[in-house]
């Protein structure tokens, strides 16, 4: 019976957090003074909570009457407050239940309007992200600080881990021509930046001139994936439901805009799989494990989604397994998975991605660029194209990068 306690403390052991995201940061001293006597705004949803689960909104208006400010309006992403709606739907009408007040920034006001900023000093912004360009998350804060300069509003970002990690930088570039929601900033699809060094980079990069303050987390460094932090996962939407899903979301994700095949959308496995009735999986898993891709590896699967555009059709594909996120090319693997579909079955290939303009354009904005629909389409054998995509502009990239990224997170 002595055993017993034993067990649980180690077993709280195994599952205490070793990482504290900024919110944890934000009520010790200097980061508390920044709402001293303010009226604070906060953009947040489901997945602002600190270590031990309690979310940022109530621990605002927790701490509010020590630290000498109101908690005085809520602002909410696409997905909603709650992270309810799918992805692409306007989010109205949301409360809360302590009724303070609770704007959409993803219907027709996709920027916090001058109306919406009177009744606040202060921006406060908590909401984990997943590490890829086109999930909104990243636009939304770059809208929120370009409203905040022109208002004369303090924006303050409460910093969260990469999930991914902060290493792994992979994908296109960004054609600014091709500015939308899923894409605003030339930056890499995956940039291996935490928001609040995306914030830095946004303010002096693009210069926004915003009144900017990043609140640092403590224990999280770049080698991290989310599970390594010890920090409970809440779902960012819909689509995205476990942790290591952002592992996989930059693989699949730009595949499934040309809606030729099913990437696990309607089944259990979102983003992890890759499948269609007319693929033979042994053939498919066997030359893309042949192209030897680094940390992944791809084994046959047959699956039934529930629903969605494949609802009730047996699709026959790959599982893919990650197996080194640190050394993984997340879209470059995804890319290779497009060059060997259309080199095994090029009549599929070519009708999938010819099925509707709207397709098309979602694609090119996914990407930021037009040039991999034209590969896509135009070229005969585009594996070694897509491979070698923009290896060069990543590595400029990467040099302006390192100017804001945080030394605390440092190995």
């Amino acid at each position: 019976m002595r055993l017993l306690p034993i067990f649980w403390v180690f077993f709280a052991h195994l599952c205490a957090s070793v990482v504290k995201p900024g919110i944890e940061q934000l009520f010790e001293k200097p980061y508390i003074g920044l709402l001293y006597e303010k009226r604070v705004g906060l953009i947040t949803n489901q997945t602002g909570i600190d270590s031990h689960s309690n979310s940022t909104i109530s621990l605002l208006q927790k701490y509010a009457e020590a630290g000498h400010y109101k908690l005085s309006a809520l602002f909410a992403p696409e997905h909603g407050l709650f992270g309810i709606e799918h992805a692409g739907k306007s989010v109205n009408g949301e409360k809360h239940r302590d009724q303070i007040p609770v704007y959409s920034l993803y219907n027709e006001n996709r920027r916090p309007s001058k109306e919406m900023l009177e009744s606040i000093d202060v921006l406060v912004f908590d909401i984990q992200d997943i590490g890829c360009r086109s999930y909104t998350y990243t636009t939304t804060l770059f809208y929120a600080m370009e409203e905040a300069k022109k208002h004369a509003k303090t924006v303050v970002v409460l910093d969260r881990p990469n999930p991914i990690n902060g290493r792994v930088v992979d994908g296109p570039m960004f054609d600014e021509s091709k500015r939308s929601m899923v894409g605003h900033i030339n930056i890499p699809y995956c940039h291996g930046m935490t928001i609040g060094e995306l914030a830095l980079f946004f303010n002096s990069e693009y210069q926004l001139g915003c009144n900017l303050h990043v609140i640092p987390m403590k224990g999280w460094k770049r080698s991290m994936t989310f599970h390594d932090t010890g920090l409970p996962w809440i779902p960012t939407s819909p689509q995205i439901p476990f942790f290591n899903t952002p592992l996989y979301s930059p693989v699949t994700g730009i595949l499934g805009e040309l809606q030729c095949v099913n990437i696990g959308i309607g089944y259990t496995l979102p983003f992890q799989v890759v499948g269609a009735p007319w693929i033979d999986p042994d053939l498919f898993s066997q030359k893309l494990n042949e192209q030897k891709l680094p940390g992944v590896l791809f084994t046959p699967i047959q699956y039934r989604p529930f629903f969605g555009a494949a609802a009730n059709t047996v699709c026959k594909g790959v599982l893919i397994h990650i197996v080194d996120p640190l050394f993984y090319m997340p879209v470059t693997t995804g890319y290779v998975i497009m060059g060997v579909i259309k080199s095994l079955y090029p009549n599929e290939f070519a009708q999938g991605i010819e099925k509707s303009q709207k397709s098309k354009d979602m694609f090119a904005k996914v990407n930021g660029t037009d040039e991999i629909f034209n590969l896509l389409k135009e070229e005969k054998y585009v594996i070694w194209k897509l491979r070698g995509y923009h290896q060069e502009e990543r590595k400029v990239f990467m040099k302006k990068r390192s100017k804001y990224l945080n030394p605390l997170y440092a190995e």
